[in-house]
Order: C-alpha cells, then sequence, then structure tokens
C-alpha cells in the first residue's frame, strides 16, 4: 500500500484520517495562497507606446477629449518621467514626427510658467513642467505640449495649426493671456 492511499474511517470516524484531511486543506489552502501571491508579484509585461499614436493624439485638437488617446498619453508621460526615450513612429516621414526636450527655465518654459524667486546667490528659476513634446507636420511646427510629472499637461498650438485645426483646446492661449493682463512689456510666449 503507497502512503497515498487511505483505509475507509471507522464509524466514530478515525482522528489520523480527520487530521489528515484538515492538513491537506491547509496544505491546499497555501498552495493557493502560495500561486495567488506568485501571480500578483509576477512582472508584468512592458507595455510600450505607440509611437504612431503618440503623434496623432498629440497633433489633435485636445488629446483628452478622445477616449482612445488618454491612455497612451498618459503611458507617454509616466514614460518620460521615468527617463525612457520616446517613441518613435515608422510612419513618420522627416516633415512630420515629434521631439521630446527637457524644460529650461527661463529660456525654455512658457513665461506664464517660469516661476521665480530669490535666493542667496541670485535669482532661482523653475517652470511649472517638466519637458515639452512638439509635433511637426509638413516640416512646420505645429503644437508643443508641456508636461509635468504630476500628470498635467498643456499644449500650446502654432499658428498654421489653429488655421488648420478651426478649433482646439485654448488653456495655454486663456493662461498666457492671463499672465501677460499682468505683465505687460513681457515677451511673447516661445513658439512651438
Amino acid at each position: 500500500m503507497n502512503s497515498l492511499s487511505r483505509t475507509a474511517p471507522s464509524r466514530g470516524g478515525d482522528k489520523q484520517d480527520q487530521r489528515h484531511r484538515a492538513g491537506a486543506k491547509k496544505a491546499s489552502a497555501a498552495g493557493l495562497l502560495t500561486l495567488v501571491t506568485g501571480l500578483l508579484l509576477a512582472p508584468l509585461p512592458a507595455r510600450a507606446v505607440d509611437g504612431c499614436v503618440v503623434l496623432l493624439c498629440l497633433a489633435a485638437p485636445s488629446w483628452r477629449a478622445i477616449p482612445q488617446c488618454v491612455p497612451p498619453i498618459r503611458q507617454l508621460f509616466r514614460d518620460l518621467a521615468r527617463g525612457k526615450s520616446f517613441p518613435t513612429c515608422g510612419m513618420a516621414s522627416g516633415s512630420n514626427g515629434a521631439t521630446h526636450d527637457w524644460s529650461n527655465a527661463p529660456s525654455f518654459c512658457p513665461p506664464q510658467y517660469t516661476r521665480t524667486w530669490d535666493a542667496p546667490n541670485g535669482t532661482v528659476y523653475s517652470c511649472d513642467y517638466d519637458g515639452a513634446i512638439s509635433v511637426t507636420v509638413n516640416g512646420m511646427p505645429f503644437a508643443r505640449t508641456w508636461w509635468s510629472m504630476a500628470g498635467d499637461a498643456v499644449t500650446d498650438f502654432s499658428q498654421p495649426a489653429k488655421t488648420q485645426l478651426g478649433t482646439w483646446d485654448p488653456r495655454f492661449d486663456a493662461e498666457y493671456a492671463a499672465w501677460l493682463a499682468t505683465h505687460p512689456a513681457a515677451p511673447a510666449a516661445p513658439a512651438p
């Protein structure tokens, strides 16, 4: 008789058999717990952002208004924040594409998002946004999306883009106009 075969319990119940069943239940529960824990802790496959989708979404009048654009753009921001490179699009030609640059206040940050304060060694500058993604269409600047690691983003559309689109997310323009109203002698916002 092998160690896995059991004899029928006696009428009153065999204590050894009851202990065996209790031990089997504990082992089964422990095995299930180990399996579930392993599945939860297993590394998830990396989700690469499709560069062509990102390019199309960033050239849209408002990527937030397109449900299919929100997840890839949010993933793009997370990837850039973690130091991953900007995705490429094999279908983009030399005249259509996008590039990413880190902000650098005051030279590469819109004035309405540039913050200053006095420090012992002089003025310190910071930008509300960590980087900018510049989209080029037909060889011309089309839009520049400023993004932050906290998840906020705002897009500055070029005049040709505004003419072509007809409508666009006006947040950048409204915030620049509000800033300009309090700084009448300010320089123009950097072009995308």
